[in-house]
């Protein structure tokens, strides 16, 4: 091959590496005191992919908006309700199912798990889940006390949501924010934003 020939062929290669867009990626929070890192966790993302986030009504209790990247869009139960007033009108857990390429529940709650597991669907976030494409790929990253974490409970509900197609990335053992030292603290944020970045790129390059 020449030199011109080569060339031409790296140039090809970084205008079609250019134009392949970023991943959409739904990030979402519920009621845990991880949640505190939700803010570090949009950061991870929002230089690498286009982010999304859903939080539940607990979650904000944990959740500074101000630590959130400011062109990422936070949605909530209210936003669910106000952005539909007639039949016609879109739905918001449908269209940001729709709109996602892959969604991260990042803390996921005891209260969450069980309601996922058992098919409940009465906030935004949950709904997102029931309506979800798994087709598509959906992590999760538990965060509970390690008593909640070691509950037969969890066991179960960790089956059911494995038979989904739901993917774990699990706790962590550390001093929790309750003052007990065991597993059930979820995982850094770096390490979500790690994992999540190996599953999609090895997925491309098998692609």
């Amino acid at each position: 091959m020449s030199y011109s020939e080569a060339a031409t062929k790296e140039k090809e290669s970084i205008q079609v590496n250019a134009s392949v867009r970023k991943p959409k990626i739904l990030l979402a929070a519920s009621g845990s005191v991880a949640a505190i890192k939700f803010g570090n966790l949009c950061h991870c993302f929002s230089e690498w992919a286009e982010v999304r986030a859903v939080v539940t009504k607990a979650s904000l209790h944990f959740i500074d908006r101000t630590s959130l990247p400011k062109d990422i869009v936070l949605y909530t139960d209210e936003d669910e309700w106000s952005s539909w007033k007639k039949i016609g009108d879109s739905v918001l857990h449908i269209e940001l199912r729709r709109w996602a390429d892959i969604m991260v529940i990042a803390p996921l709650s005891a209260n969450t798990l069980g309601k996922i597991a058992g098919g409940l669907c009465d906030n935004l976030l949950t709904c997102v889940v029931r309506a979800w494409d798994y087709n598509k790929p959906l992590f999760v990253a538990p965060a509970m006390n390690s008593f909640m974490w070691s509950n037969p409970f969890t066991e179960r509900h960790l089956m059911l949501i494995d038979e989904l197609g739901i993917s774990l990335i699990p706790p962590v053992t550390k001093r929790l924010a309750c003052g007990d030292y065991g597993n059930g603290a979820m995982a850094e944020p770096s390490l979500i934003y790690s994992t999540i970045r190996l599953f999609l790129e090895s997925r491309t390059q098998v692609s």
